[in-house]
């Protein structure tokens, strides 16, 4: 699986291909980032990635529980000549020492994705503030620190709402699969709010009321990229690459209020051109 790079240091590029991949707009958006931190960042996204994706690959939680607990020891060295041999492993451990990361984001990540392998429903908006907080804000703050230890450390408050809309607008985007498991993140209070049970919250025709939800939720994506964009110009310049796919937000947004629009059936994409085209626009804007 590792390529030959592996054998003498950590197999970056085997992350940058699995983001490429797996998370393209991630990977577009990581070419404005400094050449000589790009792969670090790719090393972090790729981790992600592999937490993500541990509830497709089990058949049981136990199953997942058991692969959480491999990266759990594997952050904390407890099992380095297995560690050293994953290409990702290898890549997030050096990342992790050449940056001086703190472990305690990586740890947090894994724990909100106890939520995945178990199905549990998301009860309120605060629950689900704190899953995209430790699952994908963890990820823009770690970033930051990849790209400008000395000076993230005072900015990292923006990695939160820039975390929360973006993994929102994922989760949203994400309703044709997770519809496939026969589960979906959307709150029990919103739908409760607009006369909609959860548990019949399922691939079928969306009904006025299930669009209202899922309306309330894209409301509630724009209020945090609006306090998003009024903490980015506070934050530090040389961080400010890694918040480029936030650019591309606002546009699966418009895309999901057209009138054709099915949550449940619509694959909400750009052609690749405007998403390069926008996130160049924004990198020359936010640099």
């Amino acid at each position: 699986m590792a390529g030959a790079e592996t054998q003498s240091g950590p197999d970056y590029s085997y992350c940058e291909n699995l983001i490429r991949r797996n998370d393209r707009d991630r990977w577009l958006a990581s070419l404005f980032i400094p050449q000589d931190r790009r792969r670090h960042v790719h090393a972090l996204y790729a981790f992600s990635l592999e937490i993500a994706r541990v509830k497709e690959l089990v058949s049981e939680p136990l199953l997942g529980e058991i692969r959480f607990q491999w990266w759990r020891d594997a952050l904390e060295g407890k099992n380095a000549g297995e560690a050293r041999a994953n290409p990702v492993a290898d890549a997030l451990l050096d990342t992790i020492a050449r940056f001086d990361l703190p472990k305690a984001l990586l740890r947090e990540l894994i724990k909100a994705r106890l939520r995945d392998i178990y199905g549990d429903k998301m009860e309120s908006v605060s629950a689900l503030e704190s899953y995209l907080d430790a699952t994908c804000s963890n990820l823009f703050r770690l970033a930051m620190l990849i790209l400008d230890g000395e000076e993230a450390a005072t900015g990292l408050g923006v990695a939160n709402h820039a975390g929360i809309a973006y993994g929102l607008i994922g989760l949203m985007r994400a309703l044709p699969w997770q519809g496939a498991w026969g589960e979906h993140f959307v709150p029990a209070e919103i739908l409760n709010a607009h006369g909609v049970e959860p548990e019949k919250f399922a691939p079928g025709q969306a009904a006025t009321a299930e669009r209202a939800a899922l309306a309330e939720l894209r409301a509630f994506a724009r209020r945090h990229l609006k306090n998003f964009a009024a903490q980015l110009p506070s934050s530090p310049e040389k961080c400010r690459p890694v918040f480029l796919p936030l650019s591309l937000c606002e546009a699966y947004l418009q895309r999901m209020e057209k009138p054709e629009y099915d949550p449940f059936k619509t694959i909400v994409e750009l052609p690749q051109w405007r998403r390069q085209w926008i996130l160049w626009r924004a990198s020359r804007r936010w640099g």
